[in-house]
This record gives C-alpha cells, sequence and structure tokens, in this order.
C-alpha cells in the first residue's frame, strides 16, 4: 500500500504491482464519511452506528472504519466472529457488535476481543450469562422470521429473567422488513410488536435500535436511541423509485484493450449469441465476472466512454466483455481508452437494475483484481 495524492484528496493505493490495463476500482471514503453524517443528520436524537459487515460492503473494512472512526462514529456492526475480530486488530476502541449472534463454542473468542454479540436465541441468552455481566445486544424477531427471539422464546426470557439478569444488555434491536415501502403496513406492526416485546421484557431504559438505512426514512418513531445505517452509506438508494439523496462513492474503470471490425453476419463472444447486424466496431475490456462484473449483464448491460452509453454485446466471460462501440469515433476506443462501468453515468442502482439484481450484491460481488484506490480528504492542521 502506498500514497498517491489526488488534487485536494489524499488517495491510498493498493495492488500498484499490478498489470497497467487492469480495472481500476476508486472509492471516495470522504463520500462515504459524508452520507453517513447526513444519516446521523435525520436522526439527531439517536446515535448513528455503521454496518460495515462484508468487508464495508465490498469497499474495504480497514479503510472506511478508519475514516469513520475519525469522523466519531463509536459503534460497528458486522456479521461474523471473523470479520468482528478483523475490525478490533484495526480499531481497539470502539464498540463491536456481531449480528450472527454467539456461536456455539465462540465465547472465549468474543471475550478475548472484546466483541458483543448479538444474542438471538434462549440458550444463547443462557450461555452468554455464565460469564457473568459482560455487554451484549438481544436481537428481537418482529415478523422477519430470519434471526432473533420469537414470541415464543420472548415469553420464556420473561417468565425466567434470571439469564438476563447476569447480563450487561447494552442494545435491543430487531430489524425492518419493508423499511424501503415507506406505506407497507408491515413498518408499523413491525415496531408495535418491537416495543411490545420490550416492555414484555422490562428492557424499556435500555437502548433500543430497529432502523437500518431505508428505515431512517420512516420518520422520528423509528429512530429509537440507535439508528444502523449501511447500504445508503456506500452510495445505495434507500428510497428505490425516488431521485438517491446519498452521494456516489464507487467508479469502475475497465481499458479497451483491442478494437476490431465487424459486419453482418459475424457473431460475438461465447455461444454467438450476439449476431452483427451492418459494419461496426466491437471493443474488448479487461474485465468479467471473475471480477464480479455479473454474467447476467451480457446482452443487456451498458458502459460508458467519454461519456457516452455503449452496451454490452455477447457474453461477459470470465476476463473480458465486449462492446459495441460503432458510434464511436475511432479515436475514442483506441488500446487503453478508460472505459466507466460504474461511476457518474451509471451507479450500483443502475447496474442492478440491468441484471435484475439489487446494488447490495453489485457491490459484494467486487473483486480482488482491481487496482483500489481510496480517496479521502486530508486533514486539516
Amino acid at each position: 500500500m502506498a500514497g498517491e495524492v489526488r488534487a485536494s484528496a489524499e488517495a491510498v493505493v493498493s495492488r500498484l504491482d499490478v498489470n497497467p490495463d487492469c480495472a481500476t476500482l476508486t472509492v471516495d471514503v470522504t463520500a462515504i464519511v459524508e452520507n453517513w453524517r447526513s444519516l446521523a443528520a435525520r436522526a439527531p436524537g439517536a446515535e448513528a452506528a455503521v454496518a460495515i459487515k462484508a468487508d464495508a460492503y465490498g469497499l474495504g473494512m480497514f479503510q472506511i472504519a478508519l475514516a469513520l472512526a475519525r469522523a466519531k462514529a463509536r459503534t460497528f456492526f458486522v456479521a461474523t466472529l471473523e470479520e468482528g475480530i478483523d475490525l478490533r486488530a484495526l480499531r481497539p476502541d470502539t464498540t463491536i457488535y456481531v449480528l450472527n449472534g454467539l456461536a456455539r463454542g465462540a465465547t472465549r473468542k468474543f471475550l478475548a476481543h472484546d466483541l458483543r454479540p448479538c444474542l438471538k436465541t434462549f440458550n444463547e441468552i443462557v450461555a452468554w450469562s455464565t460469564v457473568d455481566h459482560r455487554p451484549a445486544a438481544l436481537h428481537i424477531d418482529t415478523g422477519m422470521n430470519r434471526l432473533g427471539l420469537g414470541p415464543d422464546e420472548v415469553a420464556a426470557l420473561a417468565a425466567d429473567r434470571d439469564p438476563l439478569g447476569r447480563i450487561d444488555v447494552t442494545l435491543v434491536m430487531s430489524h425492518l422488513a419493508c423499511a424501503e415501502e415507506r406505506d407497507n403496513p408491515m413498518n408499523a406492526r413491525q415496531l408495535s410488536n418491537f416495543l411490545a416485546a420490550v416492555r414484555h421484557l422490562g428492557l424499556e431504559e435500555k437502548p433500543l435500535s430497529l432502523a437500518s438505512s431505508s428505515g431512517i426514512f420512516l420518520g422520528p418513531d423509528y429512530h429509537l436511541q440507535m439508528t444502523r445505517p449501511g447500504a445508503a452509506i456506500y452510495g445505495l438508494n434507500p428510497l428505490p423509485n425516488h431521485p438517491n439523496p446519498m452521494r456516489q462513492v464507487v467508479t469502475l474503470e475497465g481499458k479497451i484493450l483491442q478494437t476490431r471490425r465487424v459486419d453482418t453476419g459475424m457473431t460475438v463472444g461465447y455461444g454467438a449469441t450476439h449476431l452483427v447486424q451492418g459494419s461496426g466496431r466491437i471493443a474488448t475490456v479487461g474485465i468479467g465476472y471473475a471480477d464480479g462484473f455479473m454474467r447476467r449483464l451480457g446482452n443487456r448491460g451498458f458502459a460508458f466512454i467519454a461519456g457516452r452509453r455503449v452496451p454490452i454485446v455477447g457474453r461477459v466471460s470470465m476476463d473480458l466483455i465486449t462492446l459495441d462501440v460503432s458510434a464511436l469515433p475511432d479515436e475514442l476506443t483506441p488500446p487503453g481508452a478508460a472505459v466507466e462501468l460504474l461511476g457518474p453515468n451509471q451507479g450500483p442502482d443502475d447496474l442492478a437494475a440491468a441484471a435484475d439484481t439489487n446494488g447490495y450484491e453489485v457491490l459484494t460481488s467486487l473483486g480482488r483484481r482491481y487496482r483500489r484506490i481510496y480517496e479521502v480528504e486530508a486533514e486539516r492542521p
């Protein structure tokens, strides 16, 4: 890893030894911090934690966690024990919750690395209670039917509060299933179920958390004492079918390796799935599904060259995609020319729509072969 200065930003560059024709992934860490601050401002009475699981949604946990911690983020959520251990090695002074709960036999590792499990079953609560008043979160299922204490376990815990009394409950949380749909009645039902369970357990005085990114936009009733934004911090739209209020944070650029002339009757790529109609030109770009560029984008996705949209034709292969650049002048498509796959003209949500998936999958699929650049605003003296 080395430093590289870009204008007024400090850019941290990794994989400088790779082929200069490789694709470049640029992560605007300053924009991530600004997105987090924007979401925090929407819930001024609540602490804004950070969901940084899955390597910060594929963008790089270490670099992003450092910047957010400098910006005064105090609490982080990861999915797995291993993610928590990695994050603790980086930041010894933050609160880290592990969403997947207390794995069997993992108590000692949680204690050794000062991690807090999100306890999701009665048995996990009993197991954690044996270490005597160590901090943890309680995860209550309010209708997602995924992780968390269901109604029967809440009732059992209310009837036998001894294990709970031997735990330092520092947070009670649940998760909304339909938060991106503002008018979906399930949101209000889950909020009501959550507050009822909290009262049943006598935990009204504990910090409560229900809203992640989209939930923040449901209003103050959902903010409680802590929000847990994730996807929106990384530029994904928390309000589908509305303008994205978040700054884009990712630019992915490939490079043209070769351009060739084609004519009627020729085909492009594996399976000959694209049939050329008329004379034109095909540009081959060094990026493929081994880089996390989804195979489903073949014959349906787009890229941008000098701000002009060009279609992906033929299948996406492991290392390559092919573009129809017939409408562009030759001078815009020489070998080495930059091709935007993600950036100002096409965000992760746009690419996701073309691939019939969501922006989460686009970001978390980003591969390891990219030259990665992390742009961070230089600290002022």
